[in-house]
Order: structure tokens, then C-alpha cells, then sequence
């Protein structure tokens, strides 16, 4: 009896372990769900110089896909700036320049909505293909670790990423 006791913790013991090791490596798997870890990509700024979403690790990023066509794009970078002024973490737009009819828009809106945080250029969609954005805006939210704790498909007010920031500490 003792003997079957002590059998029955030692596999709940080991499928314990494994059970918690599956869970760790899907979260570090690289995916765009909740959960995984966030997709490496570089583009160039407005700016000409080439940002990675790796050079942020370490900081929680919130990580935005959109247009200057875009109308629920023009509502939400009011609160993105807003966010970005207030609290301490990293804003990376990244604007589907391939959706564009010309580069020029894309400065004439950061310069409409005084954008101060990072705006990053897909000129060939590729990192939207990467992240499958459909709809925009698209964003992420991602922890310090790189791994993605929320996604949200369209307009997100600033509250709701005040809350989502907030859950990943």
C-alpha cells in the first residue's frame, strides 16, 4: 500500500513537471496569439534609421499596426500619445506603408497629431503578413519579456490601455 502511495506522488510529481514544462514552452513559442512570444521584425522610421522590436526587450512595448486612412486610426492616436507622454513604456507604430498613396501622408499625420513615439515603416508588408493584421488597427501589447499578453482588433481607448499595461506588471 505504502508502496503504491508513494508511486502515485512520484507521477504526480513528474506530470506536474511536464504538464508546467509545456506550459512554459508554448508561451515561449513565437506566435501571434496571447501567449507566445512576439514575432522579430525590422523597419525603417520615418527617420531613415531601422528599428527592431527586439531593441526594446526588457520594456513593455505596446506595438500598433495602421493607416492615414484609417478612421478609427485617427481616433486612437490622440489616446496613443496621450499613453505614450504618461506612462513608461515603448509606443512602436508601425503604418502599412504598402496601403499608402504616398509617403508624404504618413508625415503629414504624425505632424497633424504631434506623434512623439517611434513610427515605423512597413514599405512591403511584410511584417503585417508576419502578424496577419486584418482589420487595422491592430495592436499588441507585450510584456518585457517580449511575450504578447493582449491583442486588440480595432480603435482602443486610452483607459483600456492604461488597464492592459497595468495587467502585465
Amino acid at each position: 500500500m505504502k508502496f503504491n502511495y508513494l508511486i502515485s506522488i512520484i507521477l504526480g510529481i513528474f506530470f506536474s513537471f511536464f504538464i508546467t514544462g509545456q506550459l512554459v514552452a508554448e508561451e515561449n513559442k513565437e506566435g501571434i496569439e496571447v501567449g507566445n512570444k512576439a514575432p522579430n521584425f525590422e523597419v525603417e522610421t520615418l527617420d531613415g534609421e531601422k528599428v527592431s522590436l527586439s531593441d526594446y526587450k526588457g520594456k513593455p512595448v505596446m506595438l500598433n499596426f495602421w493607416a492615414t486612412w484609417c478612421p478609427p486610426c485617427r481616433v486612437e492616436m490622440p489616446d496613443m500619445q496621450k499613453f505614450h507622454e504618461e506612462h513608461e513604456v515603448v509606443v512602436l507604430a508601425v503604418n502599412l506603408l504598402d496601403t499608402e498613396m504616398k509617403k508624404d501622408n504618413v508625415q503629414k499625420f504624425v505632424d497633424e497629431f504631434d506623434m512623439t513615439f517611434t513610427v515605423g515603416l512597413d514599405g512591403d508588408g511584410e511584417v503585417s503578413t508576419k502578424y496577419r493584421i486584418n482589420p487595422i488597427p491592430t495592436t499588441y501589447m507585450i510584456d518585457s519579456e517580449g511575450i504578447i499578453r493582449h491583442k486588440s482588433l480595432g480603435a482602443m481607448p486610452y483607459e483600456t490601455m492604461v488597464e492592459h499595461l497595468n495587467s502585465m506588471d
